[in-house]
C-alpha cells in the first residue's frame, strides 16, 4: 500500500503554538517561584522535554491504532482509577488523586480524558446513527462509557475534572449524524441537574442561617444528611463565587485567593509590571501551592499585562482553530472525532481556568493546558496534539 501523497507533510501551526505555550509557563512558573525555594520551573522543563518526544512519537503512529486498542486503552484508565483506592493512592487535602508509581507521581483522571474521547470515538465511528429509537444501543454504551470515569472521578473527589467529561462526549454527539431531539433532551436534562444544585446551594445556605453555622467552621453538617453527593467545600465554592459576602465576607478565607487573582490581573493595567516583577506571587499574596498552576494566568497577567494574555488567548484561540480545521480535514469520522474531541476538552480547561481566576467561574482547580505546573495533563496534553499531528499526516487515503 501506499499514500496518495508522495510525503506525509507536517503541519506547523500545532507544534508552533504548543512551544510558544510551554516557553510561557515554564517562564511564569519561574517567576512565581522567585522569592521561594523550589525548582518546579525545572521540573516543568522536564516534563515539557518528555511531553515533546510524546508527541514526536504520536505523530509518527498513523491514528488507526487508537482505533484499535480504544477498549484496551479504556481498560487501563479504569484500572488506574482504581487502584487510587489501594496503598498506591496518594491522600493530599482530603481527596485522593495520584498515584505513586515507582519515583513518579502520575493523576490517572487526565488519561481516564483521554481514554474516554477514544473509547467514544471508536463507538461513534463503528455505529450507524440516525433516529435516537434506532441508535439507543449505541447511546446506551456511550452512556456506561463516560458515566464509569465520572463516577470514579467525582469519589475522589475531583469535580473539575469530572466536569471535563460530559462537554467533551457532548460535542462528538453534536457532529455525530443523531436527530436533533437527542440534543433538545440532553439540554432539558442539563438543565434540570443545574436547576437540582442550585436549590441545594440555596437550601444549604438556609441551613446555616437556621443553625448559626459558619460554612468554613463548620463543614459537615450539611452534608452528613443532605441526599445530593456534594462535600460542603464544593458548596462553598460554589457560593463563594455567588454570594462571597456570605461565605468569607472579610476575603481572608476561601475568597482569598481569588481576591488576591483579581488584585494581580487588575495591577497589570496594559504592559505589566515586567518580568519577575509581580507583586502578588512574589510578595506571597498568591499562595505558592497555587500560582504556579491553578493561578498561573494571574501571575502572567500581572507582569505582561492586557497585551501578555491577549497574546497567550490568540495561541490558544490559533491552536483551537487549527484542530478544527485538522478535524475537517481528516480522513475518516474517527478522525473528526478525536481533533473535535481534544479541541473541546482544551477549550474546557482554558475557559474554566481563567474564568475562575476572573471571578467568572467557580474555583475548581483546573489546570490551565500548557501553562499549569504538573506533568500529568502536560503530558498527555502533548500527546494528544501528536495525535492531531497523526491526523493531519495520514489524512490522506490509502490505495
Amino acid at each position: 500500500m501506499k499514500l496518495l501523497q508522495s510525503h506525509r507533510s507536517w503541519d506547523t501551526i500545532q507544534p508552533l503554538c504548543t512551544l510558544c505555550l510551554l516557553a510561557i509557563g515554564v517562564a511564569a512558573i519561574y517567576s512565581a517561584q522567585l522569592c521561594f525555594v523550589g525548582g518546579q520551573w525545572k521540573v516543568q522543563i522536564l516534563w515539557a522535554g518528555i511531553g515533546i518526544v510524546i508527541y514526536i512519537i504520536a505523530a509518527q503512529v498513523d491514528y488507526e491504532f487508537y482505533l484499535k486498542q480504544a477498549h484496551w486503552i479504556y481498560i487501563v484508565s479504569i484500572g488506574l482509577l482504581l487502584l487510587l483506592w489501594t496503598p498506591l493512592g496518594v491522600r493530599r487535602f482530603g481527596a485522593v488523586r495520584w498515584l505513586h508509581l515507582g519515583g513518579l507521581r502520575f493523576q490517572p483522571s487526565e488519561l481516564a480524558k483521554v481514554a474516554t474521547l477514544f473509547m467514544v470515538g471508536s463507538i461513534l465511528a463503528r455505529s450507524e446513527l440516525g433516529e435516537v429509537k434506532r441508535s439507543w444501543q449505541t447511546l446506551g454504551k456511550i452512556g456506561l462509557v463516560l458515566c464509569l470515569p465520572s463516577v470514579l472521578i467525582f469519589l475522589q473527589p475531583d469535580l473539575g475534572s469530572m466536569l471535563a467529561l460530559p462537554p467533551m462526549v457532548f460535542a462528538l454527539l453534536l457532529i455525530s449524524p443523531l436527530s436533533g431531539k437527542f440534543f433538545l433532551s440532553v439540554v432539558g436534562i442539563a438543565g434540570v441537574i443545574i436547576s437540582v444544585v442550585t436549590w441545594d446551594i440555596y437550601v444549604y445556605r438556609l441551613y446555616l442561617d437556621e443553625h448559626h453555622l459558619n460554612p468554613l467552621k463548620d463543614m459537615g453538617q450539611y452534608e452528613s444528611h443532605s441526599w445530593l453527593p456534594l462535600k460542603d467545600y464544593q458548596r462553598n465554592r460554589i457560593l463563594a463565587f455567588a454570594l462571597p459576602q456570605v461565605v468569607d465576607p472579610q476575603g481572608t478565607g476561601i475568597s482569598w485567593n481569588l481576591r488576591q487573582s483579581l488584585i494581580a490581573i487588575g495591577g497589570g493595567g496594559w504592559e505589566g509590571k515586567g518580568f519577575c516583577q509581580g507583586n502578588q506571587s512574589k510578595l506571597g499574596y498568591l499562595p505558592q501551592s497555587v500560582a504556579t498552576n491553578d493561578f498561573i494566568f494571574s501571575v502572567m497577567a500581572e507582569e505582561h499585562g492586557l497585551m501578555g494574555s491577549l497574546v497567550v488567548l490568540f495561541l490558544y484561540a490559533m491552536m483551537m482553530a487549527n484542530g478544527f480545521r485538522i478535524a475537517y480535514r481528516a480522513r475518516d469520522s474517527f478522525g473528526s472525532f478525536i481533533a473535535v474531541g481534544a479541541v473541546v476538552l482544551w477549550m474546557i480547561h482554558v475557559g474554566i481556568n481563567i474564568g475562575m481566576t476572573l471571578g467568572l467561574m467557580p474555583i475548581t482547580g483546573i489546570p490551565l493546558p500548557f501553562l499549569s505546573y504538573g506533568g500529568s495533563f502536560l503530558v498527555l496534553s502533548c500527546f494528544l496534539q501528536g495525535v492531531l499531528q497523526s491526523i493531519y499526516r495520514y489524512r490522506y487515503h490509502y490505495t
